[in-house]
């Protein structure tokens, strides 16, 4: 009885595995899941540096602010992705995968942005906006707080577009206001009294979107110059042939792999390549839940991640032959070799995981991709190696399909 309980366990849990890895591999073939990188997909890189004036110097917040005006630039051009990072203390890497236009991107990252407060008229069937002042009349833009700790953005004009704002909002006050970056709307308040040079902009504001308007705000043109130092396009071929590339030596591998757990632990082998299926079943789908971007490195770190789930397993299977050797029955050599062989697992993964914590905090681009897919394969290795091998290995001892300890290799006797 126990024995048929254990053999349907084993079925549905093989069902189970192979359902949920065809459609996840379904997924990722047809529907366009995953977001390829600039190295696979093609694209533009640039490398932009700030030039300041003589007597004046770069600050963090300079290049925040630049960083803002070119996000909202590049969200112009609908690329999936897009990466925009700061490089040390001046400089500024933009990579748009999907574009080839190297001209576009430079044109389109480089112009001075345009702040506008606009006026909103309905004429007819139109909607007519008109432009009361612009961000170079704006001096300062900051988040405040109110009585209650609700977060506001505080605006200060100069006198003349105080003025205008003045006369505007008194005759008003109920009706909208919009601020366009680069004729991007950005933000619609709604008039609620007079004001001048002097105004605020409320609203159900978290702490973090008042600091982004403010930021916005006061990034009414590109704080200091940036000149492209490095610009390179990947054509789509190019990348496509890495990507194809890499995929053929990853299946080889894989294959070979699968092939050599099956020749030196025959049942046993079988049941891990099972679980192998089962790991790469979840780390696709854990990089399709977390929406990361595929790179060539993010490609080897899953290539990586196959050598380091074999390897959990082979290190389960030699405690189990020891066990084995040392007359014990297959159930129980199962039971002791897991419970001896799991430490030794989980101190090299996690010294792994801290590795790559490392590469991700101080790492960018395509070393950032490394480090995701290498903790997503390491965090795999381990539920498979922990969870599932063990489940799949009792299923099917408990079900007697296998009568001999050769089932695993190299170990002859009878199963007790």
């Amino acid at each position: 009885m126990r024995s048929s309980r254990s053999m349907i366990a084993l079925v549905l849990l093989v069902a189970i595995i192979g359902a949920a890895g065809a459609y996840v591999y379904y997924q990722v073939a047809n529907n366009n899941v995953l977001s390829l990188g600039l190295d696979l997909e093609g694209g533009v890189y640039v490398l932009l540096e700030a030039e300041p004036s003589a007597g004046t110097t770069v600050t963090r917040e300079d290049l925040e602010q630049a960083k803002a005006i070119i996000q909202n630039r590049v969200d112009e051009l609908g690329t999936r992705e897009p990466e925009i990072t700061i490089e040390g203390n001046n400089r500024i890497r933009v990579a748009i995968p999907g574009v080839e236009d190297q001209a576009q991107v430079l044109d389109l990252v480089g112009k001075t942005a345009l702040l506008e407060f606009k006026s909103v008229k309905v004429e007819g069937e139109n909607v007519v906006y008109e432009t009361l002042v612009t961000g170079k009349s704006l001096k300062e833009a900051t988040v405040k707080f109110d009585q209650y700790g609700k977060p506001y953005v505080s605006l200060k004009f100069d006198e003349e577009a105080g003025k205008i704002m003045e006369d505007y909002t008194g005759k008003n006050v109920g009706e909208l206001l919009v601020i366009t970056l680069d004729d991007v709307a950005i933000s619609t308040p709604q008039i609620s009294s007079q004001v001048g040079a002097e105004a605020s902009i409320e609203g159900s504001f978290t702490d973090e979107e008042a600091a982004k308007l403010a930021l916005l705000l006061r990034s009414g043109s590109l704080p200091v110059p940036l000149v492209a130092r490095e610009t390179r396009a990947i054509g789509p071929k190019l990348g496509q042939d890495s990507l194809s590339t890499s995929l053929y030596a990853g299946l080889i591998g894989a294959a070979l792999v699968l092939l050599f757990m099956i020749f030196f632990y025959r049942a046993f082998g079988l049941m891990a390549d099972v679980a192998l299926i089962s790991y790469m079943t979840i780390v696709l789908g854990g990089l399709i839940l977390t929406n990361s971007t595929i790179t060539l490195p993010g490609l080897a770190g899953l290539i990586l991640g196959i050598g380091m789930a074999v390897d959990a397993n082979i290190i389960i299977f030699e405690r189990i032959k020891d066990e084995l050797r040392n007359g014990r029955s297959l159930g129980t050599a199962i039971e002791t070799g897991f419970s001896r062989a799991i430490v030794t697992i989980l101190d090299s993964n996690i010294t792994t995981l801290i590795a790559a914590a490392v590469l991700y905090w101080f790492g960018t681009g395509p070393i950032r991709g490394f480090a995701v897919t290498l903790t997503m394969s390491i965090l795999g290795s381990m539920v498979t190696a922990v969870f599932i091998t063990r489940w799949l290995l009792r299923f099917l001892v408990n079900s007697k399909i296998i009568k001999t300890n050769m089932a695993i290799g190299g170990v002859k006797g009878a199963v007790k």
